[in-house]
């Protein structure tokens, strides 16, 4: 299995599937999955149980995990961009490959 080269808190594009085109900043990444949770895309609807933190139950909607193959870095001038790691000095780093900025 390859390194992953999208992290928690990098702001994502979806570029396949039902939700693409959506943006949103990954909140979660599963390394064993290969897949992400990304803020506000692919809400599902969930039925819950009455419980002590919600005694009411019913119907709660949350982010679902989406593949890492869907997902594209977007810059910091809103384009997106496959990335790729270079050594610099002592330190490994992560680069934009469409513009050769360190990420």
């Amino acid at each position: 299995m390859g390194k992953l080269k999208i992290k928690t808190g990098d702001t994502v594009k979806v570029i396949a599937g039902d939700h693409k085109g959506s943006e949103g900043k990954v909140q979660k990444v599963f390394i064993a999955k290969n897949k992400a949770i990304i803020e506000g895309v692919n809400m599902v609807k969930k039925h819950t149980k009455p419980s002590a933190q919600n005694p009411q139950g019913g119907i709660v909607e949350k982010e679902a995990a989406i593949h890492i193959s869907n997902l594209s870095l977007l810059t910091s001038k809103g384009e997106t961009t496959r990335v790729s790691y270079r050594v610099e000095g002592d330190k490994k780093v992560r680069f934009s490959i469409k513009s050769n900025e360190v990420i």
